[in-house]
């Protein structure tokens, strides 16, 4: 992998990329909380009363009450019964499946999950399999040959990040035996999808029973660290037995102190998840009213169709002219290819957004 240019952030949506400023459509900082006067605020007072850092396991001296402050807040954001915080996202997933090794014959992840629950599947201690991307047929027809006996795991995103699908949880439930569960990677659901903003389990309208889900900080809610929500059962049993938790130094108090503050806002954004909608909204009827073949998604994610390597540059050269940073990425299974992949934000406004959709509209119309 070679490693990408460094980019320095110039207010909300611009960049200094390619030595000048450029509009940014990309990241993951739906809601641009990483730039909320707010929350760096309750990041200084969290510093100044707490410190940098707590220096220990939580299973040792490093238990600090505003671990247990944010896991309240979390559950009850989510509607879970308890939440576990961890150091970042990825080990989220991770620590869930420490917890659960030994527990289940077969686990299956979706070929286009994230490298997190890849690793994760490793700690189940069984064999682990692949089926087809959001297949439910494809899950149901691999599992009725395991026998009645059978356990069973699926490991999926929630949102996932090439194109803003969900998976089909509902449909995965049922296909499960009554012994089955679902570990999902909500990082980009979480605070995206669903009516208030709880990811994929509310925008599926599935409840809590037999899902374990994990979330990140670092996305919607722009600040970092992760969390399991689940059972105060799973919860506890995560404690005893994931050494991803018990062998880690938590989250900086600083940054759980900023969480809190993202929570809060989260709360109150009802404004800022229908500016989303609205922009993502025109931004893809205007590509697709001018003869783009996108996939119809509920998250923030406008996905291009593949293009050949001298398309591809062109676009890149096009949109450079017009003053847009290319989000051209090769990541993960889903994208091994390479694609472009235009990330929309609440904060984007409506003149840049027209910036994007003149660009591309310009280029398919000399592309046809």
């Amino acid at each position: 992998m070679t490693e990408p240019e460094s980019l320095q952030f110039l207010g909300v949506n611009q960049v200094r990329g390619r030595g000048r400023p450029l509009l940014y459509f990309s990241g993951c900082d739906y809601y641009r909380f990483a730039r909320d006067p707010a929350l760096a605020r309750a990041m200084r007072v969290s510093l100044a009363e707490h410190g940098l850092n707590v220096a220990a396991s939580r299973a040792t001296t490093g238990n600090h009450k505003i671990y247990g402050q944010l896991e309240k807040e979390l559950a009850g954001f989510f509607g879970a019964e308890a939440a576990l915080i961890m150091p970042d996202g990825y080990l989220a997933p991770v620590a869930a499946a420490q917890s659960l090794a030994g527990e289940f014959t077969h686990a299956w992840v979706d070929e286009f999950a994230h490298g997190a629950l890849a690793d994760a599947a490793r700690m189940l201690e069984c064999p682990v399999k692949q089926f087809k991307h959001h297949h439910a047929a494809d899950l149901a027809r691999r599992i009725s040959k395991c026998g009645r006996t059978a356990r069973h795991i699926v490991l999926t995103d929630g949102m996932f990040s090439h194109d803003g699908s969900v998976a089909p949880l509902r449909d995965y439930l049922k296909i499960l035996p009554a012994r089955g569960i679902v570990l999902v990677d909500d990082a980009h659901g979480a605070g995206v999808v669903g009516a208030t903003g709880r990811g994929s389990l509310e925008h599926e309208g599935v409840g809590r029973e037999r899902i374990v889900q994990c979330v990140t900080l670092s996305k919607a809610f722009g600040v970092y660290g992760g969390a399991v929500l689940a059972s105060r059962a799973q919860r506890d049993r995560i404690v005893e037995r994931s050494r991803s938790f018990t062998g880690t130094t938590p989250l900086p108090p600083p940054l759980a102190g900023a969480a809190l503050a993202a929570l809060k806002q989260m709360r109150g954004s009802a404004a800022r998840r229908k500016a989303l909608l609205q922009n993502v909204f025109l931004v893809r009827t205007k590509l697709t009213g001018a003869g783009w073949a996108l996939s119809e998604t509920p998250g923030p994610i406008v996905r291009l169709p593949v293009m050949s390597g001298p398309e591809a540059n062109l676009l890149k050269k096009r949109l450079l002219a017009a003053g847009i940073y290319p989000p051209f990425l090769r990541y993960g299974a889903a994208s091994a290819q390479g694609a472009f992949r235009f990330v929309i934000s609440s904060e984007h406004t409506r003149r840049q957004l027209k910036c994007l959709i003149a660009a591309l509209v310009s280029f398919k119309s000399r592309r046809d």
